[in-house]
């Protein structure tokens, strides 16, 4: 059975990206111009911050310079998270979404943006933002009935402790 670049470097990286309190979300070996990169995508429940980033960057980086897992040509290494648009993929990503407004593909056709309010492990209830004036309502989602999802960007939404300071004014 042949394994490819991408499976075997996850094997050899991800029990140290785990020890490191964190999740390989991704790896992705590309050639840029005469270059290779290797990307590393990482993430937690948590987040993933500056120092975190750097210290597995770093053990990473010392593991593959003890074996031979890149072959003999350069290559760099950048680590990173999966971004602010991220796809949903795994019962995970829904969990860290939750309150996020996401933009649902459905696998029968059609598409649904909505804020996921809670996960279970067979799908999420989400809050259908109301048009014009009328209320949101309530939607359950199957994970079968999810083709695709991805987490929007919202730049004017208003956090929890904002919306509270308001009421209580």
């Amino acid at each position: 059975m042949s394994t490819t670049q991408s499976e075997r470097l996850r094997e050899l990286l991800e029990p140290l990206v785990i020890s490191q309190g964190l999740d390989l979300e991704e790896i992705a070996v590309e050639s840029v111009g005469r270059k290779r990169v290797l990307r590393v995508t990482v993430d937690s429940d948590t987040g993933a911050d500056l120092d975190r980033i750097a210290d597995v960057s770093r053990a990473l980086s010392a593991k593959l310079d003890e074996t031979d897992a890149m072959g003999d040509d350069a290559y760099d290494l950048e680590v990173g998270t999966p971004g602010a648009e991220r796809s949903l993929t795994e019962h995970r990503h829904f969990v860290r979404a939750t309150d996020r407004l996401v933009r649902f593909q459905l696998s029968e056709g059609g598409e649904l943006t909505a804020r996921i309010l809670e996960v279970d492990e067979e799908g999420v209830e989400v809050e259908v933002p109301g048009v014009k004036g009328r209320k949101a309502t309530a939607r359950r989602l199957a994970f079968p009935e999810i083709a695709k999802a991805r987490v929007q960007v919202e730049f004017n939404r208003k956090d929890k402790k904002d919306m509270k300071e308001e009421e209580e004014a």
